[in-house]
């Protein structure tokens, strides 16, 4: 293969080779995909039909139930189809899909957390400016600034990757076509470009952090000071939540990117994939909004109004 126009497909790496695994491999992806799928389509569905729940902090909620339902769906389904069929190849196409699509989805998400960051610094430090500040028409322009910084920021990466030289084989070592281990199929110097557009994303990742960081930094000082014990302890609720999703994609994102490519394949590199593309999109119902007591009344609310209306 002397460049990349002679590559029509990749070979992506399997859970295992034995038939029995892969058919657990399956089985298990099949519910966590289902999981995630039910769980933010019902956010979505509480979210849209109850006019309560109309306010900016479940207005991004919803935007970032539809952000991982996409997220999951680009990667998982084609691995298990896989497994299903004891196949390992991906198009090219395809490839470039589960390319720009997770970073373009991932972009936005991390740009709509810092968003969701903000808007409770808003509400909890500046509760008299919050109807002027997170306005209908400020919460939409900011939402529409994510999902258009993360289509740049996938298609950034997604065409710097696609521009090298793949002379080195086709076999991924990962269980969808990321980044870090398409480099390793190049032999073209352009990979350079792309590490440099990698520590670039790593250095505004690091800079909506320390926004994220130093919003909470006010948060917390601002609700230590609330006299009442459950007003701390409905503001933390609020906030704890997305301060675990942040962490979890952070670390393992960093990791699965920054750290040096091997020449052989390492379980470790699976097991963080599937941490950062597979379990945020699982979690994030449960974390977000399943133990939110707003969330679970509406739910509860819908569901009797269902009941009645069969009966």
């Amino acid at each position: 293969m002397s460049n990349g126009t002679t590559v029509t497909e990749f070979l992506l790496l399997g859970f295992s080779e034995v038939r029995e695994l892969q058919i657990l491999h399956f089985v298990v992806f099949l519910v966590l995909y289902l999981v995630a799928l039910m769980g933010n389509l019902l956010i979505i569905i509480v979210i849209a039909l109850d006019h309560h729940l109309h306010t900016p902090m479940y207005f991004f909620l919803m935007n970032l139930s539809i952000l991982d339902i996409g997220f999951i769906s680009v990667t998982v389904p084609k691995s298990m189809a896989n497994s299903l069929m004891n196949t390992r190849s991906i198009s090219y196409a395809g490839c470039i899909a589960q390319v720009f699509f997770p970073l373009f989805l991932i972009g936005a998400e991390f740009f709509l957390l810092t968003i969701m960051a903000y808007d409770r610094y808003v509400a909890i430090c500046q509760p008299l400016h919050y109807e002027r500040v997170m306005n209908r028409g400020a919460c939409v322009q900011m939402a529409a600034g994510a999902w258009a910084s993360g289509v740049l920021y996938g298609a950034l990466h997604t065409g710097n990757t696609f521009a090298v030289s793949f002379c080195r084989g086709n076999k991924v070592d990962q269980f969808f076509c990321e980044i870090p281990q398409l480099l390793k199929l190049s032999c073209s110097d352009s990979y350079l470009t792309e590490t440099g557009i990698i520590l670039f994303s790593v250095g505004l990742a690091l800079c909506c952090s320390v926004l994220i960081i130093v919003s909470y930094v006010q948060i917390i000082s601002t609700v230590l000071r609330i006299p009442s014990e459950q007003g701390r302890h409905k503001a933390f609720s609020t906030c704890l939540p997305h301060l675990t999703v942040l962490s979890l994609i952070v670390c393992t994102g960093c990791f699965a990117y920054l750290k040096p490519l091997s020449s052989t394949t390492s379980r470790l590199d699976l097991v963080v994939a599937v941490f950062y593309s597979v379990l945020p999109p699982v979690m994030n119902p449960f974390i977000y909004s399943m133990r939110n007591k707003e969330i679970k009344a509406s739910l509860w609310k819908l569901t009797r109004w269902r009941l009645s209306t069969k009966n």
